[in-house]
């Protein structure tokens, strides 16, 4: 920075900084607002995820009891055995 910098052109170079720094405080915010609403998001994907991992469980464990408790064609006998 030289020394014959007149105080107009001080004044203009520090209204273009606080310019720059009010836009990069704007984004941040949104930024922020953006993230914080992704991990929401995010929170009840997992919960779903959770619960559907869970309702997957208990329908194979149905589907398993009724294979047990069902006799299939190829394990009963022919009748004249």
């Amino acid at each position: 920075m030289s020394t014959d910098t007149t105080p107009a052109e001080l004044a203009r170079r520090l209204e273009a900084l606080e310019s720059r720094i009010a836009y990069q405080e704007h984004w941040l915010d949104t930024l922020d607002a953006a993230v914080a609403g992704q991990e929401q998001r995010l929170s009840r994907l997992e919960r779903l995820n959770a619960l559907m991992k869970e309702r997957l469980r208990d329908q194979q464990r149905a589907l398993q009891e009724h294979d047990t408790a069902t006799p299939r064609p190829e394990d009963e006998l022919p009748p004249h055995y």
